[in-house]
């Protein structure tokens, strides 16, 4: 007797076709006063962009920048990225970015492109999950549920060593995985002091990282690493402006301390001239500078095939879901931001963000206070 071949299951097809796109300003204020050894947190311009498709599936992205900047990433939205936007499907997310990408091609590689085109894409992948009813991590990638937290929010450079203590130790009794101290004191010995008294109260078996936001030569990375390495550091972010591929390198080669950079990347090929050199031992790779979700996975997957990790910068909301999609994630950055204009909050456990189980961002916008907060 033969068996006829089982059918197979077929998934409902939903129109993609983005029939209207409209782009728009909110500014969130901070929820702690935030500084490094560069410039201070003074809002977030947060760009958000909706689209509607054809099958009735709406998507909302969102980009950020950190109190300057977001009116130019509007008016590039406004004046021809969106007219690009409709008539493209948004099923096809990589399509989608290659169109909007091309129409770009005066203003790149740049950060007001790679934030315009981050609150498209964003936008596109909330509305492919939401019509294929399937999470962003799980689309994505899906390889884990939850994902390492480390804490910043109780690291910035203003804080006075006390301050820094006590925050870490609640951290850790908050079960956060790690903690983020921010350097850049006018000399190497007050950073180290800090630093010290921070790993005495938390013991060695808390993670430690620091920060300098590009504010060093590379003589000077070298020498405050080498004050750095007793302490057990678990990874040296950011030491020289970005551009430095060869002073990263340098330092690299000279400390037995991870380089952590990314953040303030903007393009695939710099993240390939770092991994190729040996310039950075962990991927910070930021959904809105990178230019969205798409171009985030290609520097995600390409980490991984230099056996390098990834950790990203800020945006927990979002990036909870997408280390969670990638096999080599290692942490995601502990800095609440949306509370004020979300209804719920990222879930946390044991020390851990939970990737949302909703299709699409996961994100639960409260669209009237996103709107009050509308200036532009």
């Amino acid at each position: 007797m033969t068996l006829a071949p089982p059918a197979l299951a077929t998934a409902t097809h939903v129109d993609g076709t983005i029939v209207s796109a409209e782009a728009w300003l909110s500014d969130l204020e901070v929820e702690t006063v935030r500084t490094d050894a560069v410039q201070s947190f003074v809002k977030q311009e947060t760009i958000f962009v909706r689209i509607r498709t054809a099958g009735g599936v709406e998507g909302l992205g969102y980009s950020y920048t950190i109190g300057t900047g977001g009116g130019a990433v509007l008016s590039l939205l406004r004046a021809g990225l969106l007219e690009v936007l409709v008539g493209l499907d948004a099923n096809r997310p990589e399509a989608v970015w290659r169109a909007l990408f091309a129409s770009t091609r005066a203003t790149t590689v740049g950060a007001i492109t790679s934030l315009a085109l981050a609150a498209v894409d964003t936008a596109v992948w909330d509305a492919r999950c939401k019509a294929a009813g399937v999470p962003l991590w799980m689309l994505a990638g899906g390889t884990r549920p939850s994902i390492p937290l480390y804490d910043t929010e109780g690291g910035w450079l203003h804080f006075s060593t006390d301050e820094l203590v006590a925050q870490a130790v609640e951290s850790k009794a908050r079960g956060m995985n790690g903690v983020k101290i921010k350097v850049g004191k006018p000399r190497g010995h007050e950073d180290f002091e800090r630093l010290a008294a921070v790993r005495e109260a938390v013991g060695p078996g808390m993670d430690i990282m620091v920060d300098a936001n590009q504010s060093m030569t590379a003589a000077e990375a070298i020498r405050r690493a080498a004050l750095f390495e007793s302490l057990g550091i678990y990874w040296f972010e950011e030491p020289l402006p970005a551009e430095d591929v060869a002073g990263h390198r340098r330092l690299a080669e000279s400390t037995s301390l991870p380089i952590a950079v990314g953040e303030s990347i903007y393009s695939i090929g710099h993240f390939r001239e770092y991994l190729q050199t040996g310039a950075a031992s962990i991927v910070q790779v930021d959904v809105a500078r990178i230019g969205g979700i798409t171009p985030w996975l290609k520097v995600a997957h390409l980490a991984e095939a230099f056996n390098v990790a990834v950790a990203p910068h800020f945006l927990m909301e979002l990036h909870v879901s997408l280390t969670c999609a990638v096999p080599n994630a290692l942490y995601l950055e502990h800095i609440p931001q949306l509370r004020a204009v979300t209804c719920s909050e990222m879930e946390i456990v044991d020390g851990h963000g939970v990737a949302p189980s909703a299709p699409g961002l996961g994100i639960e916008w409260d669209l009237d206070a996103v709107d009050a907060l509308r200036v532009l």
